[in-house]
């Protein structure tokens, strides 16, 4: 019996360099709440149901150090800080829509 041989398909650098901000939990709700336009970050952490103050807080630093979304302190008084989409942020809504309507239409929901 001959050997067939398998095709692997690698996966692209881009794709995974894409991954590695965008397929850690919470950032792309984070993204896509922000896509609503500029939030404080109890309003953050409302819109995002079961994240912890901790985590929203470590990941709006991961998701600004990458660029794709702003911080902007406000001296008050009262100080206050919010978040917003940068140009690149902007750029991953329309993806995040799509990708949305994929999973409306090939997964099945998960029961919490």
């Amino acid at each position: 019996m001959p050997e067939t041989e398998v095709s692997v398909h690698v996966c692209d650098a881009a794709v995974t360099l894409a991954f590695s901000v965008l397929g850690k939990r919470w950032n792309g709700m984070i993204v896509a709440t922000l896509g609503g336009g500029r939030s404080s970050f109890a309003a953050l952490r409302r819109a995002v149901d079961g994240i912890s103050d901790t985590v929203l807080s470590d990941r709006l630093s991961e998701l600004a150090q990458t660029g794709l979304i702003a911080r902007t302190v406000e001296a008050g008084p009262p100080v206050s800080v919010s978040y917003e989409l940068t140009e690149s942020g902007r750029g991953l809504l329309p993806i995040l829509d799509q990708l949305g309507r994929w999973a409306t239409a090939n997964l099945a929901p998960q029961a919490h």
